[in-house]
């Protein structure tokens, strides 16, 4: 049985009303789907909030689930995503302003290469939430700015600009890690 046969057949059993099936769903994509808790949330207490808000919806909406139109981790990752943005939604974040990243120069980075993901997921962590957010959405989920615009109900432009300098101020935090890195072992 491969896994989009395994998650069906959970989900057929979880609809019946066995909370192990469940419970074998969640067991399964509880880290991944942290994982994306943890890119939006501004800690580890924050994620793990957002991941138990997740499986709520997720056990609430679970016929709505269409095998037809995709994976069940897709279906959930986006679930996932949806229930983070609800709380984000809640908390007036888009009029953060950081001077200094927007006068700085767009320059090129190769220090990347030398990161582990720990130590990019932990800077994307540091980003104002409104940037967060959105650096999130466009760069790793994929969404649009029309998308984001709407998900967000902001404008499309400032979807663009919080991208903008999201994108400033993790090069402007890379570029000084790398420094430091240098610096401790030439």
């Amino acid at each position: 049985m491969n896994q989009e046969q395994e998650d069906i057949s959970y989900i057929k059993e979880a609809l019946k009303g066995n909370q192990k099936a469940f419970h074998q769903l969640y067991l399964k994509y509880k880290q991944s789907l942290f994982m994306v808790c943890l890119r939006y949330a501004k800690d580890k207490s924050t994620a793990q909030d957002y991941l138990q808000e997740s499986f709520i919806t997720i056990f609430k909406n679970l016929n709505y689930y269409d095998p037809t139109k995709g994976a069940f981790e897709s279906w959930a990752k986006r679930v996932t995503i949806n229930a983070c943005l609800m709380d984000i939604r809640k908390k007036p974040l888009y009029s953060i302003s950081i001077s200094h990243a927007e006068q700085m120069e767009s320059t090129e980075i190769n220090v990347l290469s030398d990161m582990s993901l720990k130590e990019m997921l932990a800077m994307i962590q540091e980003l104002p939430q409104g940037y967060k957010t959105i650096f999130n959405m466009y760069v790793i989920d994929g969404f649009s700015h029309r998308e984001i615009a709407e998900e967000l109900q902001i404008s499309i432009n400032t979807s663009k600009t919080q991208l903008r300098k999201a994108r400033l101020l993790l090069q402007k935090k890379i570029l000084s890690n790398s420094q430091l890195y240098q610096q401790h072992h030439g």
